[in-house]
């Protein structure tokens, strides 16, 4: 009898879903546990589900969408995006997330839409942020959409996988988003294309599910078809109170194949900020220190969750509590869970007292489609995941990534400071 060959978690979930034996490079149609489209990609998807002769979703009970990027909508045409959304939406029985409930990925989280093993497809790249709870997700287009609404299913090249192997803790002022623009810049533009990333190790415990969702996020960056944390108990305490269900965890065999193993060192990262107009022309910070900042923006699947303000806020109340004059603070909650724990706990209105513009839970300012969009020639400093040029709206503005103690330094200092420096 032939002994079962070790595999790793993206082959599992897909050999599941496939009801084969998924090996990478394999392709495989797979059966989808969530399709979630936004107000970006839902109305193109729309017209192709009317095209293909679509009647009725597979199973509305496992579609949704969310009306994110355009929160509010600016114009009359990006309005007409809603309500074609909202139209299908109640014609067929599907959820939606009206505006100002927040980003499409953070929300099925938040709300247990999305469990450990599950296959879930969305026509937002940054989809793949939901992989942190231990499961395959995935960006498609808007044509791959409508074919799953229709049917439930999708077709897969199985990815390779690529282990990061996580040792060490983050040194006090690092945060999980300066390891994260390490990694990405290792691995470069196209250094993970269309595989998988599978992250392990001893100190995997330490990172909680937030700073995770950050990793699996920008993952895509470096072209990643996934980005999976293995569950633990972090996963399980996340779930908790969100799902009835914990899903069907998987964990990669040892000796399972991987294409190449790349050492994650937290205890040795430190405060890094991605140059304009890439988010892979990552630096240390001391590089960039003393550039001088127009707008700061705390937000985004990055950087908008609640630790990420409490963060923020903790490095400019040491600073002063002040922003410095010429610079615009915008705050983002990336959903609206996050915007209420906010409220309730007073953050918001200290950001307010310093004179922040706290705006709409979504995308925001972030893909340049809503919120605050920069001046000509502006520089800013966000904490989102892409700095491409035009990204936030206007293509003469330059874009600086980096944590939200980063950009809080900057937003008190009025230019990129190191946030480590006293006081």
């Amino acid at each position: 009898m032939m002994a079962r060959r070790a595999k790793t978690i993206s082959e599992k979930i897909l050999s599941a879903k496939s009801n084969s034996d998924a090996r990478a490079g394999d392709i495989v149609v797979c059966d989808v546990d969530l399709v979630v489209g936004t107000d970006a990609s839902a109305p193109m998807a729309i017209e192709y589900f009317t095209r293909m002769g679509g009647e009725r979703l597979f199973d509305p009970a496992r579609v949704a969408f969310a009306l994110d990027h355009y929160a509010p909508p600016s114009t009359t045409k990006t309005a007409a995006f809603h309500d074609a959304v909202r139209r299908f939406a109640r014609a067929h029985g599907a959820a939606w997330y009206e505006v100002g409930e927040g980003i499409s990925h953070q929300v099925v989280a938040e709300r247990g839409r999305v469990l450990p093993g599950d296959l879930v497809i969305g026509a937002d790249s940054h989809t793949v942020t939901c992989g942190a709870l231990d499961l395959f997700a995935t960006g498609v287009g808007s044509s791959d959409l409508a074919a799953a609404m229709i049917t439930g299913r999708i077709w897969l090249r199985v990815p390779a996988t690529i282990r990061v192997r996580v040792e060490g803790t983050l040194p006090r002022g690092v945060a999980a988003k300066d390891a994260a623009l390490a990694l990405i810049a290792e691995l470069g533009a196209e250094g993970a294309n269309y595989r998988t990333l599978e992250f392990s190790g001893a100190m995997l415990p330490a990172l909680s599910v937030e700073e995770r969702f950050v990793f699996s996020s920008l993952a895509v960056e470096a072209g990643a078809k996934a980005a999976i944390f293995p569950a633990d108990a972090a996963t399980e305490a996340y779930l908790a109170g969100r799902a009835a269900s914990h899903g069907t965890p998987y964990w990669s065999d040892e000796g399972a194949s991987y294409e190449r193993e790349i050492v994650l060192d937290l205890a040795g990262m430190s405060p890094r900020v991605a140059r304009p107009h890439s988010p892979t022309d990552v630096v240390g910070i001391e590089a960039a220190i003393g550039t001088p900042v127009d707008m700061v923006f705390l937000g985004t699947c990055t950087g908008g969750r609640v630790t990420d303000f409490h963060e923020a806020l903790a490095v400019l109340e040491r600073r002063g509590g002040q922003v410095a004059p010429g610079v615009q603070l915008v705050v983002t909650p990336a959903s609206r869970e996050v915007f209420k724990r906010l409220a309730d706990d007073g953050t918001l209105s200290r950001f307010i007292a310093m004179g922040a513009t706290v705006t709409t839970p979504g995308c925001g300012a972030c893909c340049g489609t809503s919120g605050a969009l920069p001046g000509d020639g502006m520089t800013v400093l966000s904490t989102a995941n892409r700095n491409f040029k035009a990204r936030m709206g206007n293509a003469t503005a330059s874009i600086y990534l980096a944590s939200p103690a980063a950009c809080a330094a900057a937003a008190a200092a009025g230019r990129i400071s190191d946030p480590r420096d006293a006081p």
